[in-house]
């Protein structure tokens, strides 16, 4: 296997990165994750027992492996800690150090939740197809310079302080654009004290330790969540995920040069799927349609919803591979 590799999903996600990765991962010294947030889901089955994991990379499942999520992740703290000791519960993860968390990567706060739910509400008949996990506004807080990241929740008066200043505007809009509950200060702040005091053993700075990493010559595994024709820039817009999940998104997400890449590899089926609204050219609607759906037990590892079958989609790969320069 080249030292290190990317792996993306070169469809609409659920390709079964997860299987691939947990593959390589046995090559890998190290496995990170590089974009999204618990809007993805990677499916194992080890040795009959079926495992999901939403933010942790799938390389977990190996003992003594490194795994870390790069500052290019959106976390939900409640949804990494019930993974976490989900893990712990079946004797996995049990060495803390094993798990390395970005405290530059942003966290997914319950106003994001609130108002992916309300926005998409308010669309009636012209749904994305969000998750509703928060995953959108999270990004967008990011890129406006408001966000809260995981160092945030390690103290006090900088949580406090960042909380003040966004949670007024968020709840006018809940309250006065959408007619929701507005959100009070003082239970964001407890509680996301008491995450962040669960997590801070996790937390590290991922550009350093992938750098470290890199210069021993040891190998890194770059896991990618939903698929290229997803991504915010290149994807089917607007029905695409906020982050980028192209390869190039590996270098961006993790604070890794491009020129440290040996390869990239992309995943796709022997069809095709899609799960929310968006264009799907060779969607079926008929039982042959219902059928991959049924065999291929094609329901959001996330979501539960079902995912929309079709006939593989040759000129849509073959845009995946170049967008991505995906070489096999």
């Amino acid at each position: 296997m080249a030292r290190n590799v990317v792996v993306i999903g070169a469809q609409w996600g659920d390709e079964g990165k997860g299987k691939v990765v947990d593959i390589l991962s046995a090559d890998a010294e190290v496995i990170v994750r590089f974009q999204g947030g618990n809007n993805a889901g990677h499916t194992l089955v080890v040795d009959g027992e079926k495992t999901v994991l939403h933010h942790i990379p799938s390389g977990i499942l190996h003992p003594g492996k490194l795994c870390a999520i790069g500052p290019g992740v959106v976390i939900d703290p409640e949804v990494i800690l019930r993974e976490i000791d989900a893990l712990k519960a079946r004797k996995l993860l049990a060495d803390d150090r094993d798990l390395r968390i970005s405290g530059s990567a942003h966290v997914i706060m319950p106003w994001h939740r609130a108002l992916d739910l309300a926005r998409e509400e308010s669309r009636g008949g012209g749904k994305i197809g969000t998750t509703g996990r928060g995953i959108g506004p999270c990004y967008e807080d990011k890129a406006g310079r408001a966000g809260v990241r995981l160092a945030d929740l390690l103290d006090r008066e900088t949580l406090r302080e960042k909380i003040a200043r966004t949670l007024p505007e968020k709840n006018v809009l809940l309250a006065k654009l959408y007619g929701k509950e507005e959100l009070r200060a003082d239970d964001i702040l407890e509680r996301h004290l008491a995450y962040g005091e669960r997590l801070r053993r996790y937390v590290d700075d991922i550009r350093s330790v992938l750098d470290r990493i890199e210069k021993a010559d040891r190998s890194i595994l770059f896991e990618g969540a939903q698929g290229a024709l997803l991504d915010v820039d290149h994807g089917t817009y607007p029905y695409v995920t906020s982050s980028s999940t192209v390869a190039g998104g590996a270098c961006t997400g993790t604070g890794i040069g491009p020129t440290r890449i040996d390869a990239v590899v992309g995943i796709t089926k022997a069809y095709a799927t899609r799960v929310g609204a968006g264009p799907f050219p060779t969607e079926l609607h008929d039982a042959i349609g219902n059928r991959l759906q049924q065999v291929g037990q094609e329901f959001g590892s996330t979501t539960g919803r079902p995912r929309r079958c079709g006939w593989i989609d040759a000129v849509a790969l073959r845009y995946a591979v170049r967008v991505s320069g995906i070489e096999g």
